[in-house]
Order: structure tokens, then sequence, then C-alpha cells
């Protein structure tokens, strides 16, 4: 009589190599009370930062496979030295070379896997800071300084506009002639307009306007029309944003939403980072249960040059508290602004 073979176990549908530590499906996975999507952002960008973990001691490995992830303290370091048993010297010799060689500057900065947020200098920092500004660049402070000095101003538009006369001249175009006369300083003051943005700070955006209501149901302003500058090329890019929120007994005025969007747009960007940037900022003010950012535009940098492609889309979005973390709002919110 033949033995019989039990059947053999179907695979889990997620990879083990997929399940680790900050996986809420691992067995030591235990939630932290009180903490919220957007602590976890500004962690992760803080913990992105740090310098690397030091790599565990081959001769501090055991053979030990009792747990699947046992902790690790400074005395003894035990780690399953499976993985390692068929590894050959040349190999480990090898790797150490390819690492030593790398260049640290071509180097990704590490995120954790408990959140899908990347590194930026324009989200790392609180959103108002001390001084007032909503994630300001270098040189912000002296151009909001320049509008209490009139002076100042009109260098800071002189030296603008001496720019572009010099890109006139490099171009093959002549300056002086009657239809570019006074075309540098029209541009230097569009782009003054154009980058306003960087002036302007989220408490002045908001003014107050912040009320007390018993509503926790989705909030969306949609189809709020968005003009920005590609920072790699300096030209335009627009579309349409489309902003919701779950409130937790307060709610902002519906204007301000659109105000928010209008100043993060107003300046040098790229559409990922705008769309972080008016996600966070209205976290940071609500504290609502969860918030829910997507736009769409058209990049005239990869349309009227590039590759030139007229018909092309490019939509972004950022999800934070119960919009990240449940499908079904997620999903209702989707659902919400695509229907016409």
């Amino acid at each position: 009589m033949e033995p019989q073979h039990s059947p053999a176990s179907r695979p889990k549908a997620i990879p083990a190599y997929l399940v680790n530590g900050h996986s809420p499906l691992h067995p030591s996975f235990k939630p932290e009370s009180g903490r919220t999507d957007r602590d976890h952002t500004y962690n992760s960008i803080q913990a992105s930062m740090g310098p690397p973990r030091e790599p565990i001691a081959l001769e501090q490995l055991s053979l030990n496979d009792d747990a699947s992830l046992p902790t690790i303290t400074h005395t003894s370091q035990q780690r399953s030295a499976r993985q390692c048993e068929e590894v050959a010297d040349a190999d480990i010799e090898d790797l150490e070379r390819k690492v030593a060689a790398r260049d640290p500057t071509n180097t990704a900065p590490m995120t954790p896997a408990a959140t899908s947020r990347s590194q930026s200098p324009f989200t790392a920092n609180p959103t108002v800071d001390f001084d007032g500004l909503s994630w300001p660049s270098v040189g912000t402070l002296s151009r909001l300084h320049e509008r209490e000095s009139q002076e100042e101003a009109q260098a800071r538009l002189a030296k603008l506009s001496g720019a572009v006369r010099t890109i006139l001249e490099c171009i093959g175009e002549d300056p002086d002639r009657e239809g570019l006369h006074g075309t540098p300083e029209r541009y230097a003051k569009a782009m003054m307009f154009f980058t306003k943005g960087y002036e302007e700070n989220l408490r002045d955006i908001v003014n107050g306007a912040v009320f007390h209501e018993d509503h926790d149901e989705l909030v969306i302003v949609k189809d709020i029309d968005v003009y920005s500058l590609c920072e790699h090329h300096l030209v335009p890019f627009t579309g349409k944003m489309h902003i919701g929120y779950i409130p937790s007994n307060r709610v902002i005025g519906l204007s301000k939403l659109a105000r928010i969007a209008e100043m993060f747009s107003r300046r040098l960007q790229v559409q990922e980072r705008l769309t972080k940037q008016v996600a966070l900022a209205l976290s940071e003010v609500l504290k609502p249960q969860g918030v829910g950012v997507v736009m769409e535009s058209s990049h005239l940098c990869m349309v009227m040059r590039g590759v030139q492609k007229a018909g092309a889309t490019t939509t972004t979005s950022c999800m934070l508290g119960a919009m990240r973390k449940r499908a079904k709002t997620r999903d209702e919110f989707l659902s919400l602004i695509n229907r016409r």
C-alpha cells in the first residue's frame, strides 16, 4: 500500500520577505496608540536622515531558528545563520569591493518600510516654522524683508530685468528693438507674480477661518485651477486639484482650500511635492481624521519640448490618516472627485 502524501501547503499570498517588523501582518507588530499618519510621515523623514545601522557581525550569529524575528541586544546578538552558510568568502569580498566603490552621492536615502513618503527638505520641517513661513527656500526671507524697503525691491527688480536682457541677447535677439522694448522689465514683474507664493505663509492664508462643527463626513472641493512653474525648465504646468478631508470637530472655510493650493503652486515646483505640501498643510491646520489631495495637470516641459506629447496628463495623489488606512474611505473620495 502506497503511503498517503499530504497535500502541499498553498503558498501565502504575501511573500515572507515583505512581512517585516513594520507590517501589521507580522506577529510582533504592536500598533502605537496616539500616533497619526502625519506623525509617521515626519518621523520617517527624520529617520531617513540618520546614519545607517551597524551590520551584524558574522561571529555573533547563531544557528537558532526558533524565533522568526529575535530581539537584538548589545551583549548578545542572535539571528539565523543558515542564510550565510552557502556564501563563499570570495562572494563576500566581491560585495565589499562593490560597496567600497559605490559613490555615496548616487545612493538614495533609505525610507523606513512603515511609510512611502520620500525625504524632501520642503516637507521635512514643520508646516509653519518660527518665521511664520511655510517651508521657505534659501533667500525667501530676504525677498520678504525687501517688501518693507522700496529701494531694495527696485534693486531686485532691476537685477532680474538685467538677467532677462542677457537671455534675449544670448538667443540672438535685439533687446532694444521696438517689439522688445520694456520686455525685460515686464517679464521681471511677471516672474515676481508667478512666484508670489514665497512671500505668503499659512497663518495669514487661513486667517483664523477654522470653526468648530459636528461633522465627520467627507468635505471635498474639486476642480481648483492650479498654475505653477516647473523648477527644472521654468515653464508652466497647469491643471486642477481636488482636496478632501474628514473633519474631526473642526472645519475650514472652503475658499481657504483653494488659497492654500494657490500659495504652494505660486513657487518653483514639481507636481509630486506640490500635492504633498497641500495635504500636509491642511493636516497641520485642522488635525482631521484624514486628508486626500489629487492633482491632474499638463506639463509644457513635455508638451512644447522634449517628447512633445500634447495629450499627456500627469496625476499625483497624497493620502493621509483615514484616507490612507481605509480603502473604502479612499474609494469614496476618489469616486466623488471623478463624478461629473
